[in-house]
């Protein structure tokens, strides 16, 4: 056995049923939700290097950039705290919303936490596309924020919920694939407006809208899952949902077994407290590192200032804005190798291979930049070298893609019991919120400090969670969700901390039928 492995993939309790078209539609729909959060990533990067954009909010550094002399450094080109507000003020506010949204999706369902994520991120793009002011934008990043916190904790939760075993890695994935082509689109308009001779910007950041009318339509017509529904008392509707996502009228056993955790779960009334208790402990401390890991991979770095990356690095302003739809189009191929391979080779091939990939990368971008601007920060990148440094961040989106990007959203998705599930995603979320809000809020400033070494920074992290995978993190690929506890309890480590009860829990046998 590996010594992250636990018990071997697929030997979790098999229940009957099929793959429906039913859940395949459902679990697409309900997946698009990440096109909220996608969108967002992509946009901002794009307009906070278009020069009307930065003159009419952001004068400092625009009167900054144009009074260039050929001798400052270029790492710090773009420095400004008030600037970095602007991206990373929203991730803050997810932080903020994903402990509301817990609550709502607990009490009223998942689909109703969807809905809610869906009109509240509506209202912010509009605004953000009719900003006046620097105010006014950043009242339009905080409700974003708060669409993005309610969808990011209750679609994962719903996809690993409604998936069958087999394949609820793919389907899980269906989120992140959904941002990266929110990412790709933002991309793609970015470019477009970037053409325009006024209100490029507001057209960018106004059709954020379109991806959250997407989201807000399909939620509403979206059925719960079968989980939130015994959860909330309706057993008889539970079951007749169950029977048309599995396809077959025998779900006896799954049935059960998802009763015997709703009513586990019934008895925690403080999933708060709950959660910190030592039989959870494996769970609380992968759903607070795996979301930290995957915004010290750097990967934001890459996605929210791509456009003002390639600037720094040279790249003329069509130029950067292009080169920032190469590694958004990148970043989609690369996830759909994510879905197809997920559940055939499992979490951990992935999470190991991506990580090293992701070093290489990050120690050639560290090594390429220090030898063109050095520590001075003047020079030039020659068009050569600069394609290199674009292939070496392609490669290195690559990576994050088919591995960190989805993995990062899936195992902490599918790995708690009912219980606990909601606080569980909210931490998830929260944690993954807050170190995106940092890094946003850093990386202009660290860019301009640590210069070319903030890559080998980055490339530090990446060594130290690779190694952590590989020691405590255990394989998930085809457990039966409210199976998960024999993982743990199979584990090297973590097996302590699981009592045997809680693994003896999935195999009741009563009969929950009436």
């Amino acid at each position: 056995m590996a010594v992250g492995g636990g018990i071997a993939a697929g030997n979790g309790k098999q229940y009957e049923g099929r793959v429906t078209p039913f859940v395949v539609v459902a679990c697409l729909v309900a997946a698009t939700g990440g096109l909220i959060f996608g969108y967002d990533i992509g946009i901002s990067g794009g307009v906070t290097s278009m020069d009307e954009f930065l003159e009419k909010f952001f004068p400092a550094v625009y009167a900054k950039q144009k009074s260039a002399t050929g001798h400052e450094s270029q790492y710090c080109k773009f420095e400004n705290h008030m600037l970095t507000l602007f991206t990373s003020s929203l991730y803050l506010a997810a932080l903020i919303a994903s402990f509301f949204a817990s609550a709502t999706t607990r009490k009223f369902g998942r689909k109703i936490s969807m809905t809610i994520g869906g009109v509240v991120f509506l209202v912010g793009a509009i605004l953000n596309g009719a900003a006046i002011n620097v105010a006014m934008l950043i009242i339009g990043r905080i409700l974003l924020g708060v669409g993005i916190g309610y969808a990011n904790q209750s679609v994962p939760v719903y996809l690993s919920e409604m998936a069958p075993p087999k394949l609820r890695g793919a389907l899980n994935i269906g989120f992140q694939m959904a941002t990266t082509i929110g990412i790709f689109a933002a991309n793609l308009v970015n470019y477009g407006t970037a053409q325009m001779k006024e209100n490029g910007w507001r057209v960018s950041l106004a059709l954020a809208a379109a991806p959250a009318l997407i989201m807000t339509i399909g939620a509403i017509f979206l059925p719960d899952t079968p989980n939130s529904l015994i959860e909330r008392g309706l057993k008889d509707q539970a079951r007749e949902m169950l029977q048309k996502i599995r396809g077959t009228p025998n779900v006896h056993d799954e049935f059960s077994d998802l009763v015997d955790a709703s009513a586990v779960s019934q008895q925690v009334r403080h999933p708060w407290k709950t959660i910190l208790e030592p039989k959870y402990r494996p769970q609380l401390i992968i759903t607070c590192l795996i979301p930290l890991f995957q915004q010290l991979t750097g990967i934001n770095v890459i996605m929210f200032y791509a456009p003002v990356l390639f600037k720094t690095l040279g790249f003329a302003d069509d130029a950067s804005l292009m080169s920032a739809v190469v590694t958004g189009l990148v970043n989609v191929f690369a996830t759909v190798v994510s879905i197809l391979v997920v559940d055939r080779f499992g979490r951990r091939v992935l999470f190991l291979e991506g990580g090293i990939q992701m070093i290489a990368c990050q120690i050639g971008v560290g090594v390429l930049i220090g030898s063109v601007f050095g520590v001075s920060g003047n020079g030039t990148f020659s068009k050569g070298l600069g394609n290199l440094a674009l292939a070496l961040i392609c490669i290195y989106v690559a990576a994050f893609a088919w591995s960190w990007g989805p993995l990062g959203w899936l195992v902490p998705s599918e790995i708690h019991p009912m219980e606990i599930r909601s606080a569980g995603q909210s931490i998830n979320v929260s944690v993954n919120m807050f170190f995106t809000f940092v890094i946003g809020q850093l990386f202009l400033s660290m860019l301009c400090h640590m210069k070319f070494g903030l890559f080998f920074f980055f490339g530090g992290w990446v060594l130290l969670m690779t190694v952590f995978v590989y020691f405590f993190v255990p394989e998930t690929r085809n457990v039966p969700i409210e199976e998960m506890n024999r993982v743990w309890k199979a584990h090297w480590f973590w097996g302590k901390y699981i009592p045997d009860d809680a693994v003896g829990l999935s195999h009741k046998s009563s009969d929950h039928d009436a």
